[in-house]
């Protein structure tokens, strides 16, 4: 499957390339923030509307709570927990002053991308459980289907990252056992998407 990937300094300069490897040596390293679309068309509109992350095509969604985490804006890994519509929910499971002004949460800069979906997954099942919530989306197949029930390679992962594997397992227990369901959606669906998957 072709993808585009859209990246944006600036309103006169920003692109289009058509792979990743392209597109990473551009923006490595650099204040930039960059996308993958499956369609020119969708990111081309992703950089009229100013490269914003929080703007995406309008398309019916699962009332229920979406989470992801990525590296988009360029200062590091960032969580975002959201409802349907987009609407941030971190500040509702995570103290104030640890969110930022895009209502997401940036993590040290020794945190990889895939610490991240875990994290953002862990403060889903916690909005879900207190709220009653009965579904949960993200984009990570590694943290659905694998990392959130407890399964890891952990010679491969560090020990914060298993305390939070072993973590997260235990709340989605719970959750299920509330009859909750953990499902996945695209990234290019995803309301709480932080730019490239």
């Amino acid at each position: 499957m072709v993808k585009y990937y859209a990246y944006f300094f600036s309103e006169n300069r920003n692109g289009i390339c058509e792979s990743w490897k392209e597109c990473e040596k551009i923006v490595s390293g650099k204040q930039a923030r960059f996308r993958s679309f499956k369609t020119r068309e969708a990111a081309e509109q992703w950089l009229k509307t100013g490269a914003v992350y929080e703007i995406r095509v309008k398309k019916e969604l699962e009332p229920g709570i979406y989470f992801d985490a990525g590296t988009g804006r360029g200062n590091g890994v960032e969580i975002s927990v959201t409802n349907e519509k987009g609407g941030n929910l971190l500040h509702k499971v995570m103290p104030r002053k640890k969110v930022n002004r895009f209502g997401k949460h940036l993590l040290d800069s020794d945190k990889t991308n895939n610490y991240g979906e875990l994290l953002a997954c862990k403060y889903a099942l916690q909005f879900a459980l207190k709220n009653q919530i009965k579904k949960i989306f993200g984009d990570s197949k590694l943290v659905i289907d694998y990392w959130s029930q407890g399964l890891v390679r952990k010679k491969f992962v560090s020990a914060e990252t298993i305390k939070l594997v072993t973590a997260v397992a235990k709340l989605r227990k719970k959750f299920e056992a509330a009859r909750g369901v953990i499902g996945r959606i695209s990234g290019d669906d995803n309301p709480a998407d932080l730019g490239f998957h």
